[in-house]
């Protein structure tokens, strides 16, 4: 990865920080806590679907807040204030920047998706704080939040390559770098679809065996 790759990573991690899916969501925490997510399964409506949408409200809004003044400085005053060399570069073109917004839009439905296991695990374990400690060891690393994925030792790319995680920050910001290009990012983009049909399909598989198998403590 070049220099000017790397300053671009960088601040689209700052950036889009908070769509990592590491934690709970604590309306969906609340209701497990209470009981009150038995209610939820008599309504008449695909409730996977119905929490997949919220969960998205819940990802997204946070992060539009935070996304939005960083992009500014980093694209923007950096220059002004007469340090162009850490600014955040435009894509190198229009086809590079429609990639990066249809692996952005891709990695949006990831961090949902596993956002969604996560929730649903909750069924089981009835309190967060393990599994929330865990994804916030595991999710940097693996997504290459905290190094980018190409600076780890050449035996350990085949295992990154093909994990989930992978998708949720490696692909789209690397595509915006240009250090994935043409058909290469097109590949990529397509393996970031693929594990979300993966997880979405676990998530309803959990949800409607946990309609059949709820037990409700609370109260």
């Amino acid at each position: 990865m070049s220099f000017e790759a790397v300053v671009s990573y960088v601040w689209l991690g700052q950036a889009f920080l908070m769509l990592l899916p590491w934690n709970t969501d604590t309306e969906m925490e609340t209701l497990f806590r209470t009981g009150n997510v038995g209610y939820e399964f008599v309504k008449p409506l695909d409730l996977y679907a119905y929490w997949f949408a919220k969960t998205l409200a819940w990802r997204t809004a946070p992060a539009l807040l935070r996304a939005i003044p960083a992009l500014i400085f980093a694209g923007f005053v950096l220059p002004l204030i007469g340090l162009p060399e850490w600014a955040l570069k435009p894509p190198s073109s229009a086809v590079q920047f429609t990639l990066f917004c249809s692996s952005m839009i891709a990695a949006i439905g990831l961090s949902c998706a596993i956002s969604m296991i996560i929730n649903l695990s909750m069924f089981w374990t009835l309190e967060n704080k393990g599994i929330a400690r865990f994804l916030t060891a595991i999710v940097p690393i693996f997504s290459g939040m905290i190094i980018p994925l190409p600076l780890f030792p050449d035996w350990l790319q085949g295992i990154l390559r093909w994990q989930p995680f992978r998708g949720l920050v490696d692909v789209p910001f690397r595509i915006y770098a240009s250090d994935i290009l043409g058909m290469e990012a097109i590949g990529e983009i397509a393996m970031q679809f693929v594990w979300i049909a993966v997880l979405v399909g676990v998530g309803y598989w959990m949800c409607e065996r946990l309609r059949v198998h709820l037990v409700v403590q609370g109260g």
